[in-house]
């Protein structure tokens, strides 16, 4: 028998929100996670506002609906908002009622720019790791390191010469060469630089992103976004792996290795390390170029160096993760402030991912 084709005459549900999401929707752990997370942030969200005023959009929904873009792939704010008048999912996740009003999208915009002031996807990265600690899911020993270019919002052809360019031997490349990045700049984001990462490929407007990764699970425990140059990729890391011996307290207790291809295969980065007294896992030249490397034979001779290797290859999971469909294949804010904050947050999601894949779903629940 043909079914009938009613039209639409209730005016009222009956069902939640939370009843319409199902049991074992992936939304449900990383929400889980998420709310975890930001309830330790508490503290610290209370001083990015004033105690006066009109109430803001509450921080930790305006955090939920970011996330919402990197997981589900939404290439802007405001098709954000249009996906959350209608999609129950997404209002779940959010935080919102089924009857509450959907943001202005420049309301939204300018609450956003509150969170980037305050370096919140920074906070939000180390309270999800924070989780991570609590279910030994963290090596504390054995790290890679590697970086990626991010295309900028700037077209090639906004790139005009500097009035003021560098003089020759004072340029950001080898030796002091003054390359084309050091002689024009995009009128469009002025901090993007044209950079490639081979000889044969085509130089594009671009920032770089930077990943720590534990070598246990393939979870990222410390990341940055700079301007692009190849000495920046090897500063950067040194910086990054500063930041996670000093919060975890391990210089000079334990053995630490940290495995990077041959981008890192350079004398001052490796003698870095040394002075940190972490082992340089780097991967080495073909042998005919063996007078760029700079590892000593017992450095060549390290079991581990063969397992730091292998591990080093999930690291491009991430990359190829943030980048495959998600907004961080172009990313579309100009500045590098507001650029770094939006990769920590990707970076941030990619652990929830991974996090939901490895921890227990009785655990996830407690």
């Amino acid at each position: 028998m043909r079914g009938a084709d009613q039209k639409q005459v209730s005016m009222y549900s009956y069902v939640t929100l939370e009843q319409r999401i199902a049991a074992d929707h992936p939304g449900r752990q990383i929400r889980a996670m998420v709310d975890r997370a930001l309830a330790r942030m508490e503290a610290e969200l209370d001083q990015l506002y004033s105690t006066t005023g009109r109430p803001s959009i509450a921080p930790e929904r305006l955090l939920r609906a970011l996330l919402l873009m990197v997981l589900y792939s939404i290439r802007s704010e405001r098709q954000l908002m249009e996906q959350l008048n209608y999609n129950l999912l997404f209002r779940w996740f959010v935080g919102l009622e089924m009857d509450d009003p959907v943001w202005d999208v420049t309301v939204f915009t300018k609450n956003r720019e509150r969170l980037i002031a305050g370096e919140v996807s920074q906070r939000l990265l180390s309270s999800v790791l924070s989780e991570a600690r609590q279910h030994q899911l963290l090596s504390e020993e054995h790290f890679t390191v590697d970086g990626t270019l991010i295309q900028a919002w700037a077209a090639a052809r906004s790139f005009k010469d500097k009035s003021d360019p560098p003089a020759p031997g004072t340029g950001s490349g080898w030796g002091g060469e003054v390359l084309l990045r050091d002689r024009v700049a995009s009128t469009t984001d002025p901090e993007a630089r044209l950079c490639k990462k081979s000889n044969t490929d085509k130089a594009i407007a671009s920032y770089q992103g930077h990943a720590l990764m534990e070598n246990r699970n393939g979870l990222v425990v410390a990341a940055k976004a700079s301007q692009s140059a190849t000495v920046t990729e090897r500063e950067t890391a040194v910086e990054l792996l500063d930041s996670v011996l000093e919060a975890r307290h391990q210089r000079g207790e334990r053995k630490i290795t940290l495995g990077a291809d041959t981008q890192y295969q350079e004398e001052r980065f490796v003698q870095a390390l040394r002075d940190r007294g972490v082992a340089p896992h780097v991967s080495e030249y073909a042998p005919g170029n063996r007078g760029k490397n700079a590892l000593t034979d017992s450095e060549r001779s390290d079991e581990r160096r063969s397992i730091s290797q292998r591990r080093r290859k999930l690291i491009e999971r991430v990359f190829g993760w943030s980048k495959l469909d998600r907004p961080m294949r172009q990313v579309k804010l100009r500045g590098l402030k507001r650029v770094d904050w939006f990769y920590r947050l990707t970076i941030t999601a990619y652990n929830l991912v991974r996090m939901r894949r490895l921890i227990p779903i009785q655990a996830m629940a407690s």
